[in-house]
């Protein structure tokens, strides 16, 4: 966003860490505040009626937590935590929010941007859902990948398992035949993207356009984003 509509939000902004596993909304509750990381992956995660979820999209740095707030309402059927450890992200009263976007007309188209650019990431993740598991698990370590420095992602098989919806098993077959491509390497709790460019060709049309969207529509590529904050302990670059 403009400098001139972060003023808007700086004053408010408490910096606080995220670890893995830390909820940052829980489903139907009312949303108090919206959360900015700074680094690591949030999983937005759908709960049904009967109590299981899914992982339906995903955010880091580039983006914000419970864009309902900004459509103008106070709850989500959806939850949202730390999928991927971040050192910290931003915290800003929703109430603060509100009022700038009211403040601000270009603050509040430049979040209805965000917003439609996650429609479309989560439109996507439902045209996938009907592929392989190794094609939905390369598109979703891309998109991992988009949002952290390097190419070592922490994550668990069981995880993984969680957020594709899928069975443990299953996962670890998945990620065998991505090694066994020389896709990705293995360690334990962490995976390794080794090429890059193979990932994007298993995934094929499943990835890539939400990716293009958010740069049309944000003005700049998920993967080389550069966030300046200045919040409580000073200014802070972020890539």
């Amino acid at each position: 966003m403009s400098a001139e509509d972060y003023a808007h939000l700086e004053p408010h902004l408490i910096r606080i860490p995220l670890p893995v596993r830390l909820q940052l909304h829980v489903a139907a509750d009312t949303i108090e505040y919206v959360y900015f990381p700074e680094d690591g992956v949030v999983s937005i995660v759908s709960v049904t009626l009967e109590g299981t979820s899914c992982e339906v999209g995903l955010f880091g740095r580039e983006g914000m937590s419970e864009t309902a707030t900004v459509l103008g309402t106070d709850r989500s059927p959806h939850e949202a935590y730390v999928q991927v450890a971040g050192a910290s992200g931003l915290r800003l009263p929703v109430d603060v929010l509100n009022e700038a976007m009211d403040q601000s007309a270009t603050l509040r188209t430049h979040l209805l941007h965000y917003v439609q650019a996650m429609m479309i990431q989560l439109s996507s993740s439902i045209a996938a859902a009907g592929q392989t598991i190794e094609k939905r698990l390369a598109r979703w370590l891309l998109m991992c990948g988009d949002r952290i420095d390097g190419d070592e992602i922490g994550l668990t098989h069981d995880f993984i398992a969680m957020m594709l919806n899928v069975r443990r098993p299953g996962v670890s077959v998945a990620l065998d035949q991505l090694e066994n491509q020389h896709l990705i390497r293995k360690r334990r709790g962490t995976i390794v993207i080794v090429d890059q460019a193979g990932l994007k060709h298993l995934a094929g049309g499943s990835y890539g356009l939400a990716e293009r969207e958010y740069h049309r529509l944000l003005g700049q590529p998920l993967k080389k984003t550069v966030i300046k904050y200045e919040a409580d302990d000073g200014p802070r670059d972020e890539r």
